[in-house]
């Protein structure tokens, strides 16, 4: 199905199997329970993303949460994970699966769940401040889309504050959210741009107590952001997700948090997808694990694209003025199993891929160009790991991705997926990675903080997120990266003054 005809229609085809929500309630008003998003945002249009709901209160936490047993076959035994991280050091076992749910208890009862409503979702919208509101057209949302659709806005300004309205309506009865964003300013103009990058939300691993979620909302909204850019693993289906009905109430308890309400009615956000929220960790097209039950890969795909705002394609660049533009990478769709042999062949991005980045990339005049992976392209990353460009396994591609880019100034990497922050310079290159560390202190590890390589300028094992200024000092073009902790404080920052091409760019 092409994303566009996803777009207008909000329908999926491998949901329809699963049970009708929305006969579950007697409740007369809809309600937004998921929160909404807006996202893809360009200089003349956006996509909201918003999905109905029963009731305005998500399940509470009471224990309700089903468990999972594995196959031992060589004694015909079922055992929790526990059993096989002790026995056989077996975190993911690839062996079969049984799902205990709480006594009289379904998946729309469990900690966290959200059931949707059938009903239609429409966006009412305005320039801030203005009189009239302009509206789209009614799209109907039922079980097949687990009730959540997503609203293209055309024909926008660039650079103006919107003000928008999302209306849920069912048997006459209507229930609106509010929200609001900013439209890039045109690819010629002059202006400030900050926007902020994080990977790794662990469901449990959050910070803060009972649905409030993660601390670093509250810190990045403080800030201000034109947006923000979710590299990926935005959940973590390995454990949860055993079939689909399990995968979307992973969904509805991660987007139930109230701090990611909060956050996502007012700040546009660029959703990219990594390993965990596909499927499940160093996952490709082609892998397979029983672990995961009946839920497949592409479920995973289809349903990632359901749940947020989705383009065209999985990779896409945008523009954002005179001085910045971003390009978003897909590290899923495309790969080849990490065991094959590398070489010219073997591709984490694809053909297809590779030579839209090239042909964008040197199409764009931008002042600078930041290139965001969820996965490392510089590192460095643990020897063992298998997954990325930064490992000897994809070295090929990921020595013409760096060599591609070698000698092109004021161009920088971005990557989520790292448990750590880190700032690095390739030794080769001289091009210099940036990664902005998971979600939450409580998520940090993989790396031991004394372990520092020499292309290290700042290693830190921590959570928090990344902030990225372009702006104008005296008419000179500058971008600024800062690290900051989980709860706002400015743990490292690194300046960067634009310069000719034909110049390394210059280190403040």
């Amino acid at each position: 199905m092409k994303r566009r005809k996803f777009i207008v229609n909000s329908s999926l085809g491998i949901m329809a199997s699963l049970p009708a929500f929305d006969q579950l309630s007697t409740l007369d008003k809809p309600n937004f329970r998921t929160g909404i998003k807006i996202g893809e945002v360009t200089s003349t249009s956006a996509v909201v993303w918003a999905r109905l709901t029963n009731d305005a209160k998500r399940t509470a936490d009471s224990g309700k949460l089903p468990q999972f047993l594995y196959l031992d076959d060589e004694n015909n035994e079922w055992h929790d994970i526990a059993y096989f991280k002790s026995k056989y050091k077996q975190d993911r076992p690839d062996r079969k699966v049984k799902i205990t749910m709480p006594e009289k208890t379904s998946v729309h009862e469990l900690d966290g769940a959200v059931p949707g409503r059938q009903g239609t979702i429409a966006v009412q919208y305005r320039k801030k401040g203005a009189a009239n509101w302009q509206k789209t057209i009614p799209i109907a949302v039922d079980s097949s889309t687990d009730f959540a659709c997503q609203c293209k806005l055309d024909r926008l300004s660039p650079n103006t504050e919107y003000e928008i309205l999302v209306i849920g309506k069912t048997n006459n009865t209507t229930h609106q959210m509010p929200g609001r964003f900013s439209t890039a300013a045109h690819l010629e103009d002059i202006v400030p741009v900050s926007f902020m990058v994080t990977t790794c939300h662990e469901y449990n691993d959050r910070d803060l107590p009972n649905d409030a979620g993660f601390r670093i909302f509250k810190e990045m909204e403080k800030l201000s952001p034109d947006f923000l850019v979710h590299t990926g693993d935005v959940l973590y289906h390995d454990h949860n997700a055993k079939n689909l009905a399990l995968a979307r109430w992973n969904w509805q308890r991660m987007n139930s948090l109230t701090g990611n309400i909060q956050f996502y009615q007012n700040t546009p956000c660029y959703f990219m997808k990594d390993d965990h929220d596909t499927w499940m960790n160093d996952c490709h097209p082609t892998s397979k694990n029983r672990f995961m039950g009946e839920f497949t890969f592409q479920q995973g795909v289809e349903l990632f694209r359901q749940q947020v705002p989705s383009g065209e394609k999985p990779y896409r660049t945008f523009r954002w003025g005179k001085d910045l533009q971003i390009w978003l990478f897909d590290v899923r769709e495309y790969r080849k199993p990490n065991e094959m042999p590398d070489g010219p062949d073997k591709t984490i991005w694809g053909r297809e891929q590779m030579e839209w980045f090239m042909k964008t990339y040197e199409a764009s005049d931008a002042t600078f160009k930041v290139l965001i992976s969820p996965t490392p392209i510089i590192g460095p990353d643990r020897p063992q790991k298998r997954d990325n460009h930064s490992n000897v396994n994809f070295s090929v591609e990921g020595d013409k991705i760096r060599n591609f880019i070698a000698g092109h100034v004021n161009t920088f990497f971005v990557c989520g997926d790292r448990h750590w922050q880190y700032v690095s310079k390739h030794a080769k290159t001289g091009s210099y990675e940036f990664a902005c560390g998971p979600a939450s202190n409580e998520h940090a590890g993989g790396w031991k903080k004394d372990e520092i390589y020499p292309e290290h300028e700042y290693l830190n094992v921590v959570g928090g997120f990344l902030r990225i200024e372009a702006f104008r000092k005296n008419n000179n073009p500058s971008i600024v990266f800062t690290h900051h902790g989980v709860e706002g404080s400015v743990l490292n920052k690194k300046e960067f003054i634009a310069r000719d091409r034909s110049l390394p760019h210059m280190e403040k």
